[in-house]
């Protein structure tokens, strides 16, 4: 094994098994599938204990030896170990013994998962010797790549659809990322970038870089797991946009199996999507392997991806693990949304209202029954998505500065409540 590769093997295709080097490639010549980091786990099983793991410093980087990286990380070092919040007030409102919210609205340092993917990629990018990186995104990304690319003096281009929400717009023009707006629908623009990454030779991080990428989502799964006291919970309710957070929160779950770091047990991983954009969620309640892509229209636009690229394989994983998928309406999204932040004070953006109006539902039918466990993946931060619970949670009451204006409030609220 060459020091130079870390604790990984290759890249291999995730359909026909073919191995390839450790380069900024992503796709199988032969076949086309997609291929994912390979590792040696007899190596790492030699130096990630619990012990060492516990005496590191309580970032995503603590599980360094199952992160695509050859050397030390360089980028996003301060990333993840986000809190599991034990969500009582929750629970009972959705009507289960225990609820846990995995609560990535606080991730450094742009307030969502996407910072662990990104903390990967540009880490990997610098090994490879790229100094320009660039994405294809639906706003969380954007901010990510941006944020981190100026903290590592990285030139930065992102591209988004031209109507994204103005929070993420701002929030990745702020960090001096060239950003282009694209008159089309997120699949639209992840084409685009397919041809720039190949034309330019630029380190795209869900192109060209996206074995190295999708890797980093396994962080959240093992944050779980050790937060939990080193077991998988009974259930995981994850937001599904390309379905590949829930393909590699379920690859976490068993590589902590295969190291003997959690007991081999039964759990359930559920997927989420808005019904304005629900191809995977509507193949696995039809009893399908297979999804039929669709055109978005959902104000959960992190998640509006018609084509999901991981798609088969997070129907995969429900099958496997026995899980079920739903979706929500605008409406249950903004519903969600609020009930989060009244009963936890926990202000999630517009996936985070679909991951909780989901398990809503999932508890509501049976399928994650009430007297079980469950831990709800949150995000992005709601500051992100303001627009969407604009005019849906009421406005101040305005008085004079006078202590009569304020009690007659007082005492119309009392006669309007009684």
């Amino acid at each position: 094994m060459s020091e130079h590769q870390g604790y990984m093997k290759a890249l291999k295709c995730r359909e026909c098994g073919r191995e390839y080097p450790l380069t900024a490639t992503h796709v199988c010549e032969f076949d086309f599938g997609p291929l994912e980091v390979a590792y040696d786990y007899d190596r790492i099983k030699k130096s990630l204990t619990k012990a060492a793991i516990q005496s590191r410093p309580k970032t995503m980087w603590r599980y360094r030896e199952l992160l695509p990286v050859a050397n030390d990380p360089t980028v996003g070092l301060q990333v993840g170990f986000t809190p599991l919040v034990k969500a009582d007030r929750l629970a009972r409102k959705l009507g289960i013994r225990e609820l846990w919210i995995k609560n990535d609205t606080v991730n450094y340092p742009t307030l969502s998962f996407k910072d662990r993917v990104v903390s990967v990629a540009l880490s990997r990018s610098r090994e490879l010797g790229f100094d320009t990186v660039a994405c294809a995104s639906t706003g969380n990304l954007a901010n990510s790549v941006a944020a981190q690319a100026a903290s590592a003096g990285l030139k930065s281009y992102v591209f988004i659809p031209s109507d994204l929400e103005q929070g993420k717009i701002l929030n990745s023009l702020i960090y001096g990322a060239r950003v282009i707006g694209i008159k089309g629908h997120y699949d639209e623009v992840n084409r685009l970038c397919a041809e720039i990454a190949g034309k330019f030779g630029w380190a795209f991080v869900n192109v060209n870089m996206r074995p190295y990428y999708a890797e980093g989502s396994k962080s959240m799964a093992y944050e779980i797991a050790e937060q939990s006291g080193w077991r998988i919970p009974r259930h995981t309710v994850v937001p599904m946009a390309s379905g590949s957070l829930l393909t590699k929160i379920q690859k976490g779950y068993q590589e902590f199996v295969k190291l003997g770091l959690v007991p081999e047990t039964k759990y359930s991983v559920h997927g989420a999507q808005a019904t304005g954009c629900s191809p995977i969620s509507v193949a696995q309640k039809a009893g399908l392997d297979f999804f039929k892509p669709v055109k978005p229209n959902t104000i959960a636009k992190s998640l509006a991806i018609g084509t999901p690229a991981d798609g088969f394989y997070a129907l995969r994983v429900m099958r496997d693990t026995q899980a079920a998928a739903d979706d929500v309406t605008d409406d249950e999204i903004r519903d969600a949304i609020k009930l989060l932040a009244e009963t936890e004070g926990i202000f999630a953006e517009t996936a985070g209202g679909v991951t909780v109006g989901v398990a809503k539902k999932l508890i509501a039918s049976g399928k994650i029954p009430r007297d079980d466990s469950a831990v709800l993946c949150v995000t992005g931060n709601g500051l992100k998505t303001l627009d969407a619970v604009d005019g849906y949670v009421g406005k101040p009451r305005e008085i004079k500065p006078s202590l009569r204006e304020f009690e007659a409030l007082l005492a119309n609220e009392e006669k309007v409540n009684a």
